[in-house]
């Protein structure tokens, strides 16, 4: 049977096809009772919220925001210095945006996968490399030593060709990893059972999997213990400066500080020059019901590893176990959605039209699962920048230092981000403070409506590409050219 073609002549990638041939009841049923908030966040540990801020506090380091950047930046920083006085606060509760509600992907890539450092700091490539592998490392073994519980699993991740284009990207990705195992479809299906998948490649080093919300509890928890004052419902809403101090006023207090960490990626930056660096991109994901016996015999998967395909418009999978015991299946990405205007607005987190997207590229992908429920639907924006991976910048006679930019990839790096926040308040010449990573600053994106085109257009030819075998064309060519290009 031939197959249909899209307005532009190229065969629909797996995934499209799944839109029309997964049936639109089917996908009704599966959704039928959804909760539509992140699964991650409704957890029993969730700790109590603490007090809001009230009058007036002085501190030697403040730190603004308290997802993973904000909280690593406490956390080493008190390791660093015990008697250093910190004081972190987030707007609303400890790990509640983007560190909560992630895929739980904790990868050693600083620099959004080897081919996108090569392309943006192809001279420091490999150091960067190496301090990934550091810092991941050093990652797990603070996890470990306290005690930091996150469901924490080191089985890697397995990469799968969903088209027949892509085989060849897998041997020519493992020829450069030693530790990765190459399969075919008979292997890649018996590890993980789906007839969409032709080759498959498990890299067991180099991502590790999280409760993402687990761990945000867990640095706060530590943070607490160390010694930081933390203040949850207390927005940053201003940034001054004298000769002394820099001061940060709240709703109900005001904070003078000698060195200030500004956290808060997705969110606008009390620094308005750092505005048009970075973009809201949201993100969705599904989680499923727990599967039952026969269920998990038929997709395998005994293994605690992630699943990711080769898109551009990638998927990503990984199995959790819930508070009773029951094993679920996250499945997310492929849609990334930009609205006018680069607000940060809540009403974005809901996208129904992604999410039955994504309830029929899983049913397709899975056709053994055909009947499954989602218990939980959600999304939310992503700090993204377009060189892809964070930045740094300083301000106020270096008092003040800035890190954004990690586009989905943060659940390792933002460690990385906070040693080099600290290096740079430190005022000291430092290994980090010399990377080109960190003196060099990404595109800005322009603004509206040019933003708003650009990524319209940026992922249609995306989607182009995908159809067409991985060929990227003309618009793809010069936003390559530019620095602006996304590869996944």
């Amino acid at each position: 049977m031939k197959l249909a073609t899209t307005a532009t002549g190229a065969t629909p990638v797996s995934y499209e096809r799944f839109e029309s041939t997964v049936s639109s009841s089917t996908v009704d049923a599966s959704l039928q009772s959804t909760n539509y908030s992140p699964y991650w966040l409704e957890h029993s540990q969730r700790p109590e919220a603490l007090a809001a801020l009230e009058g007036f506090i002085t501190t030697d380091l403040l730190v603004i925001g308290g997802g993973y950047t904000g909280l690593w930046t406490a956390l080493l920083a008190k390791e660093a210095q015990p008697d250093r006085e910190v004081v972190l606060i987030e707007a609303q509760r400890i790990g509640w945006a983007a560190s909560g509600r992630n895929g739980g992907f904790c990868e050693a890539s600083l620099v959004h996968g080897e081919s996108n450092g090569e392309k943006h700091l192809p001279a420091e490539n490999d150091r960067l490399t190496e301090l990934g592998t550091e810092n991941l490392a050093d990652l797990i073994n603070t996890i470990k030593r306290y005690d930091i519980d996150c469901d924490l699993r080191l089985g890697g991740v397995l990469n799968v060709a969903t088209e027949e284009h892509q085989v060849p990207w897998l041997h020519e990705e493992a020829d450069t990893k030693a530790t990765d195992d190459l399969l075919d479809a008979a292997a890649t299906r018996e590890l993980i059972n789906s007839p969409l998948f032709k080759a498959g490649s498990w890299e067991k080093d180099g991502t590790v999997l999280v409760h993402p919300a687990k761990l945000a509890w867990g640095l706060r928890r530590v943070a607490l213990e160390l010694g930081v004052k933390i203040f949850e419902h207390t927005s940053g809403e201003d940034l001054t400066s004298t000769a002394d101090f820099i001061q940060v006023r709240t709703k109900a207090g005001r904070i003078r500080a000698q060195r200030v960490a500004l956290a808060t990626n997705a969110f606008p930056s009390l620094l308005k020059r750092h505005r048009l660096h970075t973009i809201p991109v949201y993100d969705y994901a599904l989680m499923t019901e727990p599967l039952t016996a026969a269920q998990r015999e038929s997709i395998g998967w005994s293994e605690d590893i992630g699943l990711a395909d080769l898109s551009n418009r990638f998927h990503y999978s990984r199995p959790t176990v819930d508070e009773n015991g029951g094993w679920r299946l996250l499945y997310g990405g492929y849609d990334a959605v930009y609205h006018y205007g680069r607000e940060v607005n809540p009403e974005h987190d809901r996208h129904d039209e992604t999410f039955r997207k994504l309830a029929a590229h899983f049913i397709g992908t899975f056709p053994q699962l055909e009947g499954i429920s989602f218990s939980h639907a959600w999304g939310g924006a992503i700090d993204t920048c377009s060189r892809f991976f964070a930045f740094f910048d300083t301000s106020h006679d270096g008092r003040v230092a800035y890190c954004a930019g990690f586009t989905g990839l943060g659940v390792g790096a933002t460690r990385f981000g906070a040693r080099v926040m600290l290096d740079l308040l430190s005022g000291n010449t430092t290994e980090l403070t010399q990377l080109a990573m960190v003196r060099k600053k990404p595109l800005p994106f322009p603004p509206e409506p040019a933003a708003w085109v650009g990524v319209k257009l940026m992922t249609h030819a995306l989607a182009k590409a995908d159809r067409q075998q991985g060929k990227r064309g003309p618009f793809l060519k010069v936003m390559d050219a530019v620095g602006m290009g996304f590869d996944s």
